[in-house]
């Protein structure tokens, strides 16, 4: 009787490949070894056999940046979660911590030429990276632990530091303390008067996302964190606009806050996006619109990150 011969297209298990791929890599032929990570991960993305092609090409770009071939470790990062979605792989702890390492294993690397190689891929990571946790997460607005991620990373990571950026992700994020202690660490560093722009920035954010929990909680860990320090709590009156705003905040009080509002009006209109987000909190708080749903620049970061 005949030798049963193996069915076409049989794939053998990932660690198979994983482990030839890896020899490649180490004896330098990075290329060669990318050309083969795309191609074989593809096959086991045709036999629906997703949680071995992820296992391949989290490796593949976990090892290709250990050698410093980041746009080798890059393309291969934007095709994993991109093997999340093709797979419907449910938003779990296993694959998020796959992710996190290979993202992970990057910033390890610091040059400015890693960094500049690296940002070409970070649009198209992040888009893909959105649209998993969205889709097949809890979270309409993306995953809270990838938004603390980029925002902790386009902090330390940023040639020119874009608190407004970093603050849209910490507001969709489940860490306010770590927040705090960003706004602390800016503050040590910044020049004089933008020091309260990001607290207020952060706060009215928070209140434009009808999350006035968090709020409170980022002013007192601010305060608290300054007082560890042994550094001063900036004052202003934005500052004190903002104190009593969380305040009012408590109450069903319109007529207050429109007050409030033209009170300290001066102070508002030094971030024009101030006006905005308040819109937006009248909205959020209170059931009045002022204007067009998030009309303006906040308003596209807010919609473009899946605000309502």
């Amino acid at each position: 009787m005949s030798r049963e011969r193996p069915k076409r297209g049989t794939l053998p298990l990932a660690q198979e490949n994983i482990e030839k791929l890896q020899k490649v890599v180490e004896e330098g032929n990075y290329y060669g070894a990318q050309q083969m990570y795309k191609s074989i991960s593809a096959r086991y993305v045709s036999a629906q056999r997703y949680s071995e092609a992820l296992d391949i090409l989290q490796s593949g770009a976990c090892i290709q940046l250990k050698h410093g071939q980041i746009t080798c470790g890059a393309e291969l990062a934007v095709l994993f979660v991109e093997t999340l979605v093709k797979g419907k792989i449910p938003y779990y702890s296993d694959a998020f911590g796959k992710f996190t390492r290979c993202f992970l294993r990057f910033l390890c690397h610091n040059s400015c030429q890693m960094m500049m190689k690296w940002n070409k891929f970070l649009k198209p990571l992040g888009q893909q990276k959105y649209v998993w946790s969205v889709e097949f997460g809890a979270h309409r607005s993306g995953s809270p632990e990838q938004h603390v991620m980029l925002a902790e990373y386009i902090y330390s990571e940023s040639p020119e530091v874009d608190m407004a950026r970093v603050s849209n992700h910490f507001v969709r994020g489940n860490s306010p303390k770590k927040f705090a202690s960003v706004l602390v660490n800016f503050m040590r560093k910044c020049y004089p008067g933008e020091d309260d722009l990001a607290i207020a920035r952060a706060i009215l954010m928070f209140l434009a996302m009808g999350n006035l929990r968090d709020a409170n909680y980022l002013m007192d860990e601010i305060k608290k964190q300054l007082e560890s320090n042994q550094l001063d709590f900036p004052q202003s009156d934005l500052i004190q606009f903002i104190i009593y705003l969380l305040q009012i905040m408590q109450r069903d009080a319109l007529p207050l806050f429109n007050m409030l509002q033209a009170s300290y009006k001066t102070s508002i209109e030094r971030e024009p996006a101030f006006n905005e987000l308040q819109d937006e909190i009248v909205a959020k708080f209170y059931g009045v619109r002022r204007r067009n749903p998030l009309q303006g620049v906040f308003g596209d970061i807010f919609m473009m990150m899946g605000g309502e």
